[in-house]
C-alpha cells in the first residue's frame, strides 16, 4: 500500500473571529467497508500566529490490515492578510518503516534545507533559493489561510501555492453552494453547511501518497457548518466517492473549543 495520506484529508478548515482561539475536531473515519481511524486535529490562531497540529491512528481490523500512525505540526506567524510558516514537520509508522520529515525556513518564511529520516537513516537536502517557491507555503498552512478567508467571507473559492520541500503544486477550493446534513450516529450535528470541493493541480509533478493520487481525478468534498455557541465555523463531514480501497467518509464526532 503507498504511503498512508489519510491525515492530510481531513487538513480542511481553521476559522474563527480575530481574538486568540483553538479548536479540536475529533474525527471517525470509514475507508470502504472499514471503520478505519481515530484522527485528532486541532488548530489555534492569534492575530500574530497561528499552529495545527494532526494525528491519526488506523483502528480495528484496518489498522490489523494496514497499521499507520503519524503526527504533524506547523506553526507560524500572520502578517496583515499573509501567513509565513515558521516549522513544519511530521513523523509516521506503518508496518515496515519509520519516517519524519522537518523543513526548515527563514525569518521571513522561505525554505532553507529539509531534514528526513526513514528507518532512522537521515538525509539533508539544502533547498536551492528559487523565486518560484516566493510565496507558496506547507499544506496545512494552506488550511489556516482558508480559515482566515472563510471566516471573513463564507466562501471557498480559493487557489493557493505550496512548496513541500521537493515539488510545488497548487490546492484549488471551490464553493459548492449549501446542503441540510442529519444527525447520525457518528456526527452529533445537524442544520445548513457550506459545501465545498478540495483539488490537487499538480503542475506536472507526480506524488506518492493517497491524497496526492485521488484528487488528481476527482475532488474532497467537505462540509462546513458554524458553532452555534462561538460563532465558529468548523468541519462537519468529508467524502471522497473513490479512492483505492473504496469510498472514504469522515464525521466530526466530537468539537471543542477554547477562547482567550
Amino acid at each position: 500500500m503507498k504511503k498512508y495520506g489519510l491525515t492530510l484529508l481531513f487538513l480542511l478548515l481553521l476559522s474563527g473571529p480575530a481574538n486568540a482561539f483553538s479548536v479540536r475536531h475529533d474525527f471517525t473515519v470509514y475507508l470502504g467497508p472499514f471503520n478505519a481511524s481515530r484522527t485528532e486535529f486541532v488548530y489555534a490562531l492569534s492575530p500574530e500566529k497561528y499552529s495545527v497540529s494532526s494525528s491519526v491512528k488506523t483502528f480495528g481490523l484496518f489498522d490489523t490490515l494496514y497499521p499507520f500512525e503519524a503526527q504533524y505540526a506547523t506553526t507560524g506567524k500572520i502578517k496583515g492578510k499573509k501567513l509565513e510558516t515558521s516549522s513544519y514537520r511530521y513523523k509516521s509508522k506503518s508496518r515496515f518503516n519509520r519516517r519524519s520529515k522537518e523543513l526548515v525556513y527563514d525569518e521571513h518564511g522561505m525554505p532553507l534545507y529539509r531534514l528526513s529520516t526513514k528507518n532512522d537513516k537521515e538525509k539533508k537536502v539544502e533547498i536551492t533559493p528559487d523565486a518560484k517557491n516566493s510565496g507558496t507555503t506547507d499544506l496545512q498552512t494552506v488550511f489556516a489561510e482558508l480559515a482566515k478567508q472563510y471566516n471573513q467571507v463564507r466562501f471557498c473559492d480559493s487557489r493557493m501555492e505550496v512548496f513541500d520541500g521537493k515539488r510545488r503544486y497548487d490546492v484549488i477550493f471551490r464553493d459548492e453552494g449549501r446542503e441540510e446534513l442529519s444527525k447520525n450516529e457518528d456526527m452529533p450535528f445537524s442544520g445548513t453547511a457550506a459545501k465545498c470541493s478540495m483539488y490537487i493541480d499538480s503542475l506536472g509533478s507526480s506524488g506518492d501518497d493517497l491524497l496526492w493520487e485521488v484528487t488528481s481525478d476527482a475532488p474532497i468534498y467537505f462540509w462546513i457548518m458554524e458553532d452555534p455557541e462561538h460563532k465558529i465555523p468548523f468541519i462537519a463531514k468529508i467524502e471522497i466517492e473513490s479512492t483505492p480501497l473504496g469510498k472514504l467518509r469522515v464525521y466530526t464526532r466530537n468539537l471543542i473549543i477554547e477562547e482567550e
